[in-house]
């Protein structure tokens, strides 16, 4: 598919990351309005809240970008997910009869800033990448038996929380916990000093699945509304002394961070991908019936205060294991109700190569081998001041499809009052 030109020039560059293939959605403000929802097209955003008081937009009988989130619009389901996409692309096309209404809703993304896209009703962390588990198996197990004897059989994941997923930009707090030197008699309490990232895709669920009704992969795949970054930020030695035996907890709860931009499955459709070839067989309610991974290049750098970023992974998420649609399937199997605005994070994405792991303690192999940055400082794990940032995009023909940036700077941890 080659690039579908726009009258909005920027997004015709084919390093744009939001040409009209694209037009994710996310929530913005500027100093003279209030947050709402918008669609990027090349370097603006198209103001939703105006376009809909206006009439230009109407994809329901009652108002739905008249509040900062959007599951208004994940409730109404993929039919109107469709609707809208084909309504942005006749308004934005070169060409378009109604250039010059639409044009004055048009905001400049510098003057913007960004907010959390939708309200996150819950958070569920995945386990679901054979190279990073390989990796953390290997580190605290041996190569033999780096994989759980059930991991070839089911997507492993915990419930997180939705109460600390943020948006891009925003500044993380180095967490405070209980934590146990192997040479300790008893665990001490204080900042975390082995602070992580992980290198994840996050699904936005849009559907609803009812309690005690299991649904099929291929239902799993019709509820997700689209894709952002995220990382999930991690306390390695916080995670090491509580996650025994039920799992990560405090070490995992303190900050989840996502993109601004929700990237659609429908802009997203031709860089489908296969899952790899099954070591053993799943099950049946598991298995898909088509393509369900997305080639989607991601990378992190990392930029000590006041310094330039060094790139120090680069993958691609079709590197996982099991894809957001299995992973919804297998939450909903037992008959846990899923709902709109559920997060499902992928697990740390991670390839073959050294310089494809996903996390600091891949990278570093638990601090045993640390990295060397661009200028010249070492790192095992993340230091007060450093900032870390995601980036992903898809290469099309002539064209980017991108997620935005996802990044946060680590600040010291706070104290009790």
């Amino acid at each position: 598919m080659p690039l579908t030109p726009s009258w909005v020039e920027s997004a015709n560059d084919a390093d744009c990351p939001f040409p009209l293939n694209n037009l994710p959605y996310g929530v913005f403000t500027t100093n003279s309005l209030e947050p709402r929802c918008g669609v990027a097209i090349g370097d603006r955003i198209l103001d939703l809240q105006a376009a809909e008081e206006a009439g230009v937009i109407a994809i329901a009988e009652d108002p739905v970008f008249d509040v900062p989130y959007w599951n208004d619009v994940m409730d109404l389901g993929p039919e109107a997910w469709g609707a809208l996409r084909a309504r942005l692309q006749e308004l934005l096309a070169e060409g378009s009869a109604e250039q010059a209404t639409v044009a004055p809703m048009l905001i400049l993304m510098a003057e913007a800033r960004m907010e959390l896209p939708i309200v996150v009703t819950e958070f569920t962390d995945f386990y679901a990448g054979k190279h990073h588990a390989m990796n953390v198996g290997s580190m605290f197990r041996d190569p033999e038996n780096a994989l759980p004897p059930n991991w070839l059989h089911i997507p492993i994941g915990y419930n997180g929380r939705a109460s600390t997923v943020v948006v891009s930009g925003t500044d993380i707090h180095r967490p405070n916990g209980q934590t146990k030197a192997p040479d300790a008699d008893a665990p001490g309490f204080g900042p975390c000093k082995r602070l992580d990232f992980e290198l994840e895709m996050g699904a936005i669920v849009g559907g609803t699945s009812e309690m005690g009704q299991p649904i099929t992969v291929q239902q799993a795949d019709d509820m997700i509304f689209g894709y952002v970054l995220l990382n999930d930020w991690s306390a390695r030695d916080i995670q090491a002394w509580e996650y025994q035996p039920l799992g990560p907890f405090q070490a995992k709860a303190f900050a989840t961070s996502i993109s601004p931009w929700i990237v659609t499955k429908a802009a997203l459709e031709p860089f489908r991908t296969s899952t790899p070839e099954r070591e053993r067989d799943l099950l049946p309610y598991l298995q898909e019936p088509g393509p369900m991974l997305y080639d989607i290049a991601l990378s992190v750098t990392l930029a000590p205060e006041g310094r330039d970023p060094t790139t120090i992974a680069e993958t691609n998420y079709d590197q996982m294991y099991y894809s957001a649609a299995q992973q919804l399937a297998h939450h909903a199997s037992s008959g846990c109700a899923m709902n709109s605005g559920d997060l499902i994070g992928s697990g740390t994405v991670s390839g073959p190569q050294k310089t494809e792991r996903g996390s600091l303690l891949e990278l570093s192999w638990g601090g045993k081998d640390p990295i060397t940055l661009s200028t010249g400082e070492v790192r095992s794990f993340l230091e007060d001041g450093d900032t870390l940032t995601l980036s992903g995009h898809c290469q099309g023909d002539g064209f980017t499809i991108g997620f935005g940036s996802c990044t946060g700077t680590v600040l010291p941890a706070k104290t009790f009052p």
